[in-house]
């Protein structure tokens, strides 16, 4: 079950919590995408788990993880923008790093099986 993957769990968490640091935000243009780009992450590593191969999982992976750098690099944005403080970019900054090193992880571990 994807429920039982580490980074889908983390990436929950990690969408949890960027929807309740931007809530208040009225850059609405700027919640909206790091919103969409933070559920995006989850939402890949669960549509790539149930997909037919290992092959489809991985290309999923790589899409999860790709939209992980897409949140991390609208922290950096956030933080110059005042949006979030430095403290509280830098530890979103670190969620989405960890969930990209699991997903690789995940991703070299699928290539080996083949």
């Amino acid at each position: 079950m994807f429920e039982d993957i580490i980074s889908w769990q983390k990436s929950q968490s990690l969408a949890l919590e960027i929807y309740t640091q931007f809530k208040e935000l009225r850059d609405f243009s700027f919640k909206d995408q790091i919103c969409r780009a933070s559920v995006s992450i989850s939402n890949n590593i669960a549509e790539g788990f149930d997909r037919y191969s290992d092959k489809e999982f991985v290309r999923f992976l790589y899409i999860s993880t790709a939209s992980c750098s897409e949140v991390r690099s609208m922290l950096y944005l956030a933080e110059n923008l005042n949006y979030l403080t430095k403290d509280n970019a830098q530890k979103l900054r670190a969620d989405c790093l960890e969930i990209s090193k699991i997903n690789k992880g995940l991703i070299k571990s699928l290539a080996i099986k083949r």
